[in-house]
C-alpha cells in the first residue's frame, strides 16, 4: 500500500507550525510533552488506571476523555483505536512523529511506547475503543482479522476517506449502544463491530510519518524502553535489579546527570520517580495477578525484604499491599 503525506492546510498562516509542516513536509518532532498546558501533573499517563479495571472492551467519546498530552511508556494490556474526526495533534509512537488531523484512525498497541501532544487548544473529536488482551483470546476470529492484515504491528495510522469516516463513527457509536445495553450478547456483537471496523479502515491509505524523532527524545524512549524491558521481564527468577539513574545511564553509555537532564525535560520528573512509579505500577499487577506471597513479590521488585516494600508501596499508594490485593480498584487507591 502506497503512503501519501498529510494533506495541505486549507489557511496559509505563517505562525502557524502545524500548517507550516502540512505545507512543507519540515520535521517537528515533540520535543516537550508538556509545553501546552496541561490539567495533569507531569508524567501522568490518562490511561494507566484502567489497566486495573475489570472490562474486556469499551468505547469512549474523545470530547469527554479530554485527551491530555501524555507520554505513555508503561506495558499497557489493552489495544487501542482512535478515530480522529476533528482537531489536531502530534503523535509520536516508537521513534516515528506523525502529525494527526481529523478523518485519521490510529491502532496502538498495548506495547507501543507513545506520545501525544495536542496543537489546539480545543479537544478535538473523536472516538476511542479499547479491549484487553484477554478479550482477543476469547475471540479467535477478531484476532485473525488483526493478525492477517498486521494492524497495530505494520497498520498503525491511516487516512480515511469521508465516507470511511463517516461509516466507522457509525459501528462506533453502535458499539456504545451495545455496551449500555449490557447482557451476554452485548460483548460478542461488539467485536464483530471491531471487525467491521477493521475491514473498513483497509480502504485507507498508510499514514507517513513526518520525521524522525530528535536524538534528544530518541534518549528518552530508549530510558522507557529499557525500564519497560527491565520490570517486564520480572518474575521470581529474575527480580528487578536496576533501580537507579545511574545503572540505566550507563547501560545507555550516557552520562546520567544528561540523561536525568533529558528525562526530566520531556516529562517533568527526574528519572528516580519515574523509576519508582513503575515499581509501584508493577507491584499492584503483581499482587492483582498473581498469589506470590508479598516476600516472594518484594524479592521481585528488589527489596531485601518484606517490611521495606510493604512501607515503600504504602508510602506511594496510601495503602498496604495487603489492603491493596483485597480492593485493587477502590477511586482512593487510584486517584
Amino acid at each position: 500500500m502506497k503512503t501519501q503525506p498529510p494533506r495541505n492546510a486549507g489557511p496559509q498562516n505563517a505562525g502557524d507550525a502545524a500548517t507550516r509542516l502540512r505545507r512543507t513536509g519540515d520535521a517537528q518532532p515533540i520535543t516537550m510533552v508538556y509545553d501546552v498546558p496541561s490539567l495533569l501533573a507531569p508524567g501522568t499517563t490518562p490511561v494507566s488506571r484502567l489497566y486495573y479495571e475489570d472490562w474486556n472492551i469499551k468505547v469512549v467519546d474523545r470530547e469527554k476523555s479530554g485527551c491530555d498530552n501524555y507520554l505513555s511508556p508503561n506495558r499497557r494490556d489493552f489495544y487501542k483505536i482512535m478515530l480522529m474526526t476533528s482537531g489536531t495533534g502530534f503523535k509520536t509512537m516508537g521513534k516515528n512523529n506523525y502529525y494527526i488531523d481529523e478523518r485519521t484512525i490510529l491502532f496502538l498497541h498495548p506495547n507501543e511506547i507513545v506520545c501525544w501532544r495536542n496543537t489546539t487548544p480545543e479537544v478535538g473529536g473523536g472516538v476511542f475503543c479499547m479491549f484487553k488482551k484477554r478479550y482477543l483470546d476469547q475471540h479467535p476470529s477478531l484476532k485473525l482479522v488483526i493478525d492477517r492484515y498486521k494492524f497495530f504491528t505494520e497498520k498503525k495510522i491511516l487516512r480515511l476517506s469521508e465516507q470511511s469516516t463517516r461509516m466507522i463513527h457509525g459501528l462506533l457509536t453502535q458499539m456504545k449502544a451495545e455496551a449500555a445495553s449490557g447482557g451476554e450478547l452485548a460483548e460478542e456483537a461488539m467485536q464483530a463491530y471491531v471487525q467491521l471496523i477493521l475491514v473498513e479502515s483497509l480502504k485507507g491509505t498508510e499514514y507517513a510519518p513526518t520525521g524522525a524523532i530528535t536524538n534528544e527524545y530518541r534518549h528518552v524512549h530508549d530510558f522507557f524502553e529499557l525500564l519497560e524491558k527491565e520490570t517486564n521481564l520480572a518474575n521470581l527468577d529474575r527480580p528487578i535489579r536496576m533501580r537507579t539513574a545511574q545503572q540505566y545511564a550507563q547501560q545507555l553509555n550516557l552520562n546520567a546527570s544528561y540523561l536525568n537532564g533529558l528525562v526530566k525535560k520531556h516529562t517533568g520528573q527526574p528519572i528516580s520517580t519515574l523509576i519508582k512509579n513503575r515499581l509501584v505500577e508493577e507491584s499492584k499487577a503483581l499482587l492483582i495477578q498473581t498469589s506470590w506471597t508479598l516476600q516472594e513479590i518484594s524479592q521481585i521488585i528488589g527489596f531485601a525484604d518484606q517490611p521495606n516494600f510493604s512501607q515503600f508501596f504504602k508510602n506511594y499508594v496510601g495503602v498496604t499491599p495487603n489492603e491493596f490485593r483485597r480492593s485493587p480498584i477502590a477511586p482512593d487507591y487510584e486517584g
